[in-house]
């Protein structure tokens, strides 16, 4: 139990940490390291491999245990030096695995974007989405960023805390590097598909729980939110389904249904239009707010699973 203990203390004074301050700009970030280790080994990997398909393997497998083995060097090295330091590591670790403000803050650029430029707002939105932002409209750029922060919601806030609770620092910095792997080289386009595709693979097995945990934890803050949580339930559970990706469409569901908009549909990646079906109804247009909103559903459900933890943890102790 003392596991526990010490884990859902150090996600939670690790959340404090990222709701008061976030990821400072030109800090030290291990998703940092994490990502220069995949574009390097990527790039060896693509000059002396013949089997692509096989050298994914090799880079998931790799950057993940790496990861994790260099979080528990760290670890270790501060518990021989007290019980205290190890504390403050672990709690730092995880502030560093939670991006709940980074995410909000991506969120209001665009909105605030949006009032000075379109051509603003296409330019800021491209530091968040995949997709080309050059041909899209306003109501396009609203789209686009509420479905990335009700998507990362689950990536970026809700797993890490989770994985947090269950294995700590370690397991939480290895689903960090999968989730880092998945977003450099999961793709299925022609240049990715083979050397990513364990790398996606591995994402969709470790969001599959927090994908559908935060789906329902946004259900059910919708309405402290003052938003329409029985939609959202009604709508998450009719078009989460709708998508490539077996998690993302959970929250993205569920925060269209609380917002009464349309999101999903065609969109172009890399100069190539993907064929996407549409989540939520169209109630009603999209407006800028929506991001604003949107930003409250991801800390209301990151609050709710807090508390549950804190509950937890006061039984535990």
């Amino acid at each position: 139990m003392t596991f526990f203990k010490w884990n859902i203390a150090a996600m939670l004074i690790g959340l404090l940490l990222d709701l008061c301050i976030g990821d400072p700009e030109g800090w030290p970030h291990p998703v940092i390291w994490i990502g220069n280790f995949i574009s390097s080994r990527e790039k060896k990997l693509r000059m002396r491999s013949r089997n692509l398909r096989r050298s994914a393997v090799w880079l998931t497998v790799s950057t993940v245990l790496l990861s994790m083995a260099a979080t528990a060097a760290v670890l270790f090295v501060l518990y021989l030096i007290d019980e205290i330091a190890l504390v403050i590591g672990m709690s730092l670790i995880s502030w560093t695995c939670i991006s709940a403000k980074c995410l909000a803050k991506e969120g209001r650029g665009v909105a605030h974007a949006l009032e000075l430029s379109l051509e603003r707002a296409k330019k800021q939105v491209g530091r968040i989405v995949g997709r080309d932002t050059n041909e899209l409209d306003e109501d396009e750029i609203i789209r686009a960023t509420v479905e990335t922060v009700a998507e990362n919601t689950t990536d970026g806030v809700i797993a890490p805390m989770l994985y947090l609770i269950l294995g700590g620092p370690v397991l939480a910095m290895g689903f960090k590097a999968a989730s880092t792997l998945d977003s450099m080289v999961g793709y299925l386009d022609e240049k990715y598909r083979d050397i990513g595709w364990s790398s996606a693979k591995l994402d969709d097995i470790l969001n599959y729980i927090p994908a559908r945990l935060t789906g329902l934890t946004m259900c059910l803050v919708a309405p402290l939110c003052g938003l329409d949580g029985r939609n959202a339930l009604r709508v998450m559970k009719r078009d989460h389904a709708n998508h490539l990706s077996p998690n993302c469409a959970w929250s993205e569901a569920a925060a269209a249904g609380a917002l009464h908009v349309q999101l999903g549909g065609t969109h172009t990646y890399f100069g190539k239009r993907v064929e996407k079906p549409t989540i939520g109804d169209d109630d009603r247009p999209v407006v800028a707010k929506d991001i604003l909103r949107t930003n409250r559903l991801l800390y209301a459900t990151a609050c709710l699973l807090a508390l549950i933890a804190a509950l937890l943890l006061g039984v535990i102790l």
